[in-house]
């Protein structure tokens, strides 16, 4: 038994009559995201958005609207890189979609073509409280696809969109090498990588031009990079030494494009740098195997001392090659609360300063009126190991009442 369950029906300070649709949610603590955390808060919604947050003395309540209690409210929270969705709990070829190394340049692919809503993955990590997921293809590549933001939610990928496309995902270190013969070098990928910006930059240029019968015919992958190049769609590099993390940045700003790092194993050890590029990273899955390869300095403090440097910092949880197919974020933040960052600031990297990093918080990662009503609903402190998470609502519709 919780020690917090959900509660239906029970009716508070009564206001006026409201449809099925009002739903209210009040917690013992209510952490907004947007201020300071509300003791014996209330947050009304309505349609699927927020309409109120603020204290239950303060707040009247909806007649007949369902409520629920918990000990602990904290907006939905977000997992800032995954592959859940491409990636499938079974580990078969069949549900296996998240990574194509038949080339090693393929930015063309679309996430949105291979998500599956369906996915027990899917299902799982929104029962630990997560109601949105950057998600899409792997970083196993050079470059291996696009990614996109949905909802944990829906039927049909269409139900569960929030961004079709959010980033180009991109891959520099020895795991760029893929299965092809090249790159083969650190160098090589580099190159690789410069040399297609530029043809995706003269391609640009050609398909501008007034002349109709001057434009080439249409390229998916350099009208990929082009969006790129133009500012629609940020780089995500995956890249966990100096050394690649450094060339990134250096490309980026050779060509002008936004860059978000990921994974950032030794990022710590560049954080002036990272700063001065004005760069935002999404840290390795904490728990992710370590102390070979690329992930030998791998370190539980990265997020505090990123954080302390004025770097905007989101947690994931990462992709996976082997089983489990997935991590939790919340547990990536809970270690992250373990060693050195405060409670405010872990959640903060799961919900408002993720969604900030994905370009989305006019949506999520807050309780504010307006924004979608995503919320997670705790029987306790959301970081401590025995705590259970007892209810998920998404757009205003109760998605999950079980404990977990």
């Amino acid at each position: 038994m919780t020690k917090f369950p959900l509660i239906a029906a029970i009716m508070f300070t009564v206001c006026s009559t409201t449809s099925a649709e009002t739903l209210v949610i009040r917690g013992t603590t209510v952490h907004t995201m947007a201020g300071s955390a509300i003791s014996d808060g209330v947050v009304i919604i309505e349609d699927g958005q927020v309409t109120s947050v603020g204290a239950a003395a303060s707040i009247p309540v909806p007649q007949g609207a369902r409520v629920l209690s918990a000990a602990v409210v904290t907006p939905g929270l977000i997992d800032a890189h995954s592959v859940v969705g491409l990636t499938g709990h079974l580990n078969q070829d069949q549900d296996q979609d998240q990574l194509d190394l038949t080339d090693a340049i393929q930015p063309e692919l679309r996430a949105i073509d291979s998500y599956n809503p369906n996915e027990l993955l899917i299902e799982w990590v929104r029962g630990f409280g997560i109601t949105t997921i950057h998600t899409g293809h792997a970083p196993g590549a050079l470059v291996s696809g696009q990614t996109m933001i949905v909802k944990t939610t829906g039927n049909t990928v269409d139900e569960a969109l929030i961004k079709p496309v959010a980033m180009v995902a991109t891959r520099l270190g020895v795991d760029a090498r893929g299965d092809a013969k090249s790159p083969g070098t650190r160098s090589k990928a580099v190159a690789m990588l410069r040399a297609e910006f530029l043809k995706a930059q003269n391609y640009q240029k050609k398909m501008s031009s007034e002349d109709e019968k001057k434009r080439p015919d249409r390229d998916l992958r350099l009208e990929a990079l082009g969006r790129v190049l133009s500012g629609e769609l940020p780089l995500l590099v995956t890249a966990n030494r100096t050394t690649d993390m450094l060339s990134a940045i250096r490309v980026a700003k050779e060509f002008g494009f936004k860059l978000v790092l990921d994974g950032a194993a030794e990022a710590y050890l560049i954080t002036d740098e990272i700063k001065a590029a004005g760069v935002p990273v999404i840290i390795h899955p904490t728990m992710a195997r370590s102390g070979r390869g690329e992930t030998e300095n791998i370190s539980f403090e990265t997020a505090v001392k990123l954080r302390a440097a004025g770097i905007p910092t989101a947690l994931q949880s990462g992709y996976e090659s082997y089983v489990p197919k997935t991590r939790v974020v919340l547990f990536e933040a809970g270690v992250a609360a373990a060693n050195g960052n405060s409670f405010n600031d872990a959640l903060s990297m799961i919900t408002i300063d993720a969604a900030k990093i994905l370009g989305v918080a006019d949506r999520v990662g807050s309780l504010e009126p307006g924004k979608d009503a995503d919320v997670a609903l705790f029987d306790g402190d959301p970081f401590e190991y025995a705590t259970h998470c007892i209810g998920v609502v998404i757009n205003g519709k109760i998605v999950s009442e079980s404990a977990r």
